[in-house]
């Protein structure tokens, strides 16, 4: 396992860059989700207004103004912090990126240049455009302008979703260790994420007349490859997302024995037993071997992405796209809880997850709205398309 890049680089090239133990290797499968979401995306809602599906909105902007007071100190305070923390990660070099990062150490020279880097640049922006008298244009924002806005949200709901949803589950252990709870890079619940992401990005799309059918079938694919690369940073950190004990003997020859069962070695929540000779940290791996799902919901989500990804141009009444990524995500996350471990829950006599909870759901939805959505189109044939 790698807990963070810094481990990486050393294992698979000898090289050993003390600034990589700020990257988390979570983190950072998680950043190359978000970029992956957000080129599905884009190029989803493109295809959409080419079509004449989704229409751009007019806006007045002024252009040719100076950069003004609270714009360079705006970009200084932002380069400052990146300087501070993200650059003084690399000059300092911390045994605990988790503690560097919520303490107040940091490096100040990096921190004062990189924001004065920030603010002259935008000032040099600024005055590139500037004009003797600023004027007032109009322009037009496609759906499409606005993914980073959405992806912005997307992240901060997102996260925000992922952790309440994961302490909920958790309550024993919030109540024990609250701030830890809260401040700590592992316990992250998708689905809690996708559904406080959802509200946060409708009500963005309803403010800025996104058609919300046509957004919610853009992001269907997105939505599915983005979960897959996730759980790469799962699997390959080690972040406790992985299956029940595996005690099976390998039945495949051709199987590699840790796709079967895997014991987690350096994993970065330090789950497990001391591994022997090992010294520092994450030097522990579990007792037993289990399945590693997060793994296996790569493989499965992945090829969940194709399917939605083939039937994208195929199916044409709005929203079904979107039905269908419920339906298939629900019925996926409900198999792979069997095998994962998870908190359950006691309900008159039943003993499910939140996730198996929150899937089911999802999958009766999904057909509901599948079902719904045809018969609103041959009530209305007109909006069908709209």
């Amino acid at each position: 396992m790698y807990p963070n890049l810094y481990y990486a680089f050393k294992d698979l090239f000898g090289v050993e860059i003390p600034g990589l133990r700020f990257v988390n290797s979570f983190g950072f499968f998680v950043a190359l989700a978000f970029l992956a979401a957000a080129w599905v995306l884009t190029m989803e809602l493109r295809r959409k207004s080419q079509q004449g599906l989704l229409q751009y909105v007019e806006t007045k902007i002024t252009i040719g103004q100076p950069a003004s007071a609270g714009e360079l100190l705006t970009n200084f305070i932002l380069g400052f912090l990146l300087g501070y923390k993200i650059i003084g990660a690399f000059v300092i070099g911390p045994a605990d990126p988790q503690e560097f990062i919520f303490s107040s150490q940091g490096s100040w020279p990096a921190g004062i240049f990189t924001g004065l880097l920030f603010a002259g640049l935008k000032w040099w922006e600024k005055n590139k455009q500037k004009l003797a008298k600023p004027e007032e244009r109009t322009i037009r924002i496609w759906p499409q302008d606005r993914v980073g806005d959405i992806v912005v949200f997307a992240a901060i709901f997102g996260f925000a979703g992922a952790k309440i949803f994961h302490n909920l589950e958790n309550w024993n252990e919030f109540v024990a260790d609250p701030i830890g709870a809260l401040l700590s890079f592992s316990g992250l619940t998708f689905y809690g994420g996708l559904i406080c992401a959802a509200i946060a990005i409708g009500w963005y799309a309803r403010k800025h007349k996104i058609g919300l059918r046509h957004l919610c079938d853009s992001a269907a694919p997105a939505l599915m490859l983005s979960y897959a690369i996730g759980r790469i940073g799962c699997h390959v950190s080690g972040d406790g997302d992985w299956g029940i004990v595996n005690d099976k003997p390998n039945p495949y020859s051709w199987l590699p024995d840790w796709i079967w069962a895997y014991q987690y070695p350096h994993n970065v929540i330090n789950a497990g037993v001391p591994i022997p000779g090992c010294e520092g940290n994450y030097c522990n791996q579990l007792p037993l071997a289990v399945y590693p799902t997060a793994f296996y919901e790569t493989l499965m989500c992945l090829a969940l992405f194709g399917l939605l990804w083939f039937f994208r141009k195929k199916i044409h009444i709005p929203g079904r796209i979107f039905a269908l990524y419920l339906v298939v995500n629900g019925i996926e996350r409900f198999f792979i809880e069997k095998i994962r471990v998870n908190t359950k829950y006691d309900i008159f006599g039943f003993h499910p997850t939140q996730a198996e909870l929150i899937s089911s759901a999802m999958v009766i939805g999904g057909i509901l709205l599948w079902v719904w959505l045809g018969k609103y189109a041959l009530k209305k044939p007109g909006k069908a398309i709209k």
